[in-house]
């Protein structure tokens, strides 16, 4: 079973034509409502890849919690880790454009209110070889012990390094794998001016641990202390990239629980972000498995 530890929202969804600079105001078209959040997201991408999934997290007790649970409890994802405090549900308030490029602020609400207790408790019942997938939309205190504790206990920790935090260098180190896009990636080499492939060589090699960078529509690259690898994207219109990048996450690590080498899960998630980008909106685009399936043996790669 794979362990999420992160954070639930309800997005609240625009779209214009275009993002609008400071200051100024964009006229938008339709709105929309989605249950979403990072750790939400992931959680039901490596559900819907066929994973046993349980998640960490907090909600409110307010209206906007149970639409927050829906697409997750009604995938049967174990729940019984998400406490429900005196705060508000988490929000997401997203803007995409024509081009499906956007811009998100998120309040996190009772997303805020997990700690470093809760990575204890949540810690406590997995073992050697199990997968703790993690982000950064909780408080970096709780994420900074679960990643300790992590590496203490041999659970293979997948660190997303979104959103980027000034902390985040610091504590990528204590990850299995990180995964970051290439502009997360170029933060933590502090502007390194070589070519990618030799930044994440060096990043992997120094640190003894698995870097990936996800480049949209250009696939995935990895590298870990002995090897590079690099994943094209499907060839596709995109409509949408919100929730291409946890779509990955979820599917990554569903592929490593499953037995997949690095390679082999790489490319599932790949195809899978790839095909997230077909549709509007975060969890609503996440393909299932069979979707995946189909593109990948359809020789579209």
């Amino acid at each position: 079973m794979i362990t999420v530890f992160g954070s639930l929202n309800l997005d609240q969804i625009g779209t214009v034509t275009r993002l609008p600079q400071p200051g100024e105001t964009v006229a938008g078209g339709t709105f929309s409502m989605a249950p979403g959040g990072k750790g939400a997201n992931q959680t039901l991408a490596a559900r819907r890849a066929g994973a046993d999934v349980r998640l960490i997290g907090a909600v409110g007790e307010d209206s906007f919690a149970e639409p927050a649970l829906a697409a997750l409890s009604e995938a049967g994802v174990d729940l019984a880790g998400v406490r429900r405090v005196p705060e508000p549900t988490g929000i997401a308030m997203i803007l995409v454009d024509a081009s499906g490029e956007n811009c998100i602020a998120v309040l996190p609400g009772a997303n805020g209110t997990l700690r470093p207790a809760d990575a204890e408790a949540t810690l406590t019942t997995m073992a050697k070889g199990d997968i703790l997938l993690l982000q950064q939309e909780i408080p970096q205190s709780a994420t900074a012990k679960a990643l300790e504790l992590a590496r203490e206990k041999g659970v293979i920790a997948i660190l997303n390094t979104a959103p980027f935090l000034d902390s985040t260098p610091e504590i990528a180190r204590r990850a299995t794998i990180v995964v970051a896009n290439e502009s997360e990636f170029a933060l933590m080499c502090e502007g390194g001016s070589k070519p990618l492939e030799s930044l994440m060589r060096d990043w992997a090699r120094s640190r003894g641990q698995t870097i990936i960078v996800t480049l949209g529509g250009e696939g995935a690259r990895a590298a870990t202390p002995t090897e590079f690898i690099a994943v094209p994207a499907l060839p596709i219109e995109p409509v949408d990239t919100v929730g291409a990048g946890d779509t990955f996450c979820g599917y990554l690590a569903a592929g490593l629980d499953a037995g997949l080498d690095l390679k082999s899960a790489m490319t599932r998630a790949v195809a899978a972000a790839s095909l997230a980008c077909l549709s509007p909106g975060a969890q609503p685009a996440i393909p299932q498995a069979q979707a995946v399936d189909a593109a990948l043996s359809s020789g579209s790669r």
